[in-house]
């Protein structure tokens, strides 16, 4: 069988990507973002240089591994949620996706999907984005909501995105309306014609698409439609919802992974002659828990009678809303029963230390990340429930900072 011939830039093409610790005491175990040049936003930040788009205010991607983008006629940026750069090197060693993997590159923080695909959609980091976490409390509207489905968090109930939109939440730009070149979205048909993607996908076509197949029809369609430049958007989330189902380990999340390297490889014969150049990235990665490590905020009345927010943030990285004048209490109670479980620190610091981005931060940043943050340490978990809400069942978890969760590959080719 032959396959196409496409120029692979080894690891030497990129200088090998750092990870930053800030917090010298947690340096084993934490690995945080480097928006200094080697995380998803610095790729987006190379991906509108490529594309006349101007600066992000972020720097590009160093080395020469992503010189040609300039010159490309199609560029396509596959989304596969869920990808880590461990699994890949670990667990599918000899796969294409293996082979043309050009490094890693770190998430945002929290390394999840409501954080980094905005992240991918605006090309900002949650430090001006705004979004920081699944579950984010938005004090202007005094109300915590689930940020990727737009809804309510208590009783799951759906927003006027006329009254209130997530682009208003966010005050962010669309990526794609930021580049002078064509832009295609393709995304599943069953969140398409969301809130959420719809304040974001700004003068990109969307194309909805159905399984594999679906999603190769609709990048040929793409390429082949008018002679103009085209940056191609695209987003694969089933690695993702079978991560969380089965856990990352799985055989089920293995056999997905070997139908992935398969449509790789199709896409790559697609490809052929079109001048294009595929980048695979993803937004974080993922790490296996299990129920016994797990910590149930309703099993803790002393604790949960400190807060005046429901917990906010992931599982993984949660935020903590904490009444006046019971700080000493919340403190105490964490450091006496969760010492081992997790990292206990002011959220301030993290905002300090550059955790959510650099520069100026969003004007309601620091009120979207409580007054600490629980770094959860291990494969350990948080979870608190509100009246009507499932137990969250998930062995397969994200969004903190191991480098599991944090890292996820860069895979290149040209065509």
């Amino acid at each position: 069988m032959h396959f196409i011939r496409c120029v692979f830039h080894c690891s030497r093409g990129i200088a090998k990507l750092r990870r930053m610790n800030r917090c010298a005491e947690n340096s084993e175990w934490m690995h945080l973002p480097d928006y200094t040049g080697h995380s998803i936003v610095n790729l987006m930040a190379s991906l509108s240089l490529a594309c006349h788009g101007g600066s992000t205010g972020y720097a590009t991607v160093p080395g020469t591994g992503l010189a040609n983008l300039p010159r490309a006629r199609n560029i396509v940026l596959l989304i596969i949620d869920g990808l880590g750069h461990d699994f890949l090197m670990h667990q599918c060693r000899g796969s294409l996706l293996n082979k043309y993997c050009l490094g890693e590159l770190s998430s945002v923080c929290p390394s999840t999907t409501a954080s980094a695909i905005p992240t991918f959609l605006t090309g900002l980091p949650p430090q001006q984005h705004g979004f920081t976490g699944w579950f984010t409390y938005f004090s202007e509207i005094g109300s915590v909501l689930a940020v990727l489905p737009h809804r309510t968090r208590i009783g799951n109930l759906p927003l006027d995105e006329a009254a209130l939109s997530p682009a208003s939440l966010s005050g962010a730009a669309s990526f794609f309306s930021s580049i002078p070149i064509s832009s295609t979205q393709i995304i599943p048909d069953i969140i398409a014609g969301s809130s959420f993607n719809r304040a974001f996908s700004g003068r990109a076509q969307v194309a909805p698409f159905a399984g594999l197949s679906g999603l190769r029809t609709a990048l040929r369609r793409a390429l082949t439609r008018g002679r103009e430049r085209r940056l191609i958007y695209a987003y694969w989330p089933e690695f993702d919802s079978l991560a969380h189902q089965f856990g990352v380990g799985s055989p089920q999340v293995q056999y997905h992974f070997l139908q992935l390297d398969l449509f790789f490889r199709d896409l790559l014969r697609d490809l052929q002659g079109s001048d294009t150049i595929l980048l695979v990235t993803a937004d974080h990665g993922f790490i296996d828990t299990a129920q016994d490590r797990s910590i149930h905020l309703e099993q803790h009345p002393e604790l949960q009678q400190t807060l005046m927010v429901p917990l906010c943030g992931e599982s993984r990285l949660a935020f903590c809303y904490v009444h006046p004048g019971l700080e000493s209490e919340f403190e105490t109670y964490v450091r006496e029963h969760f010492a081992d479980q997790a990292a206990l620190l002011p959220s301030r610091q993290l905002l300090e230390a550059g955790w959510f981005g650099l520069g100026a931060p969003h004007p309601m940043l620091q009120h979207r990340i409580g007054h600490y943050a629980l770094v959860m340490k291990g494969n350990w978990m948080i979870t608190g429930r509100l009246p009507g809400e499932r137990p969250l069942h998930h062995i397969g978890v994200h969004g903190g900072v191991s480098a599991e969760e944090m890292y996820v590959p860069l895979v290149y080719a040209e065509c």
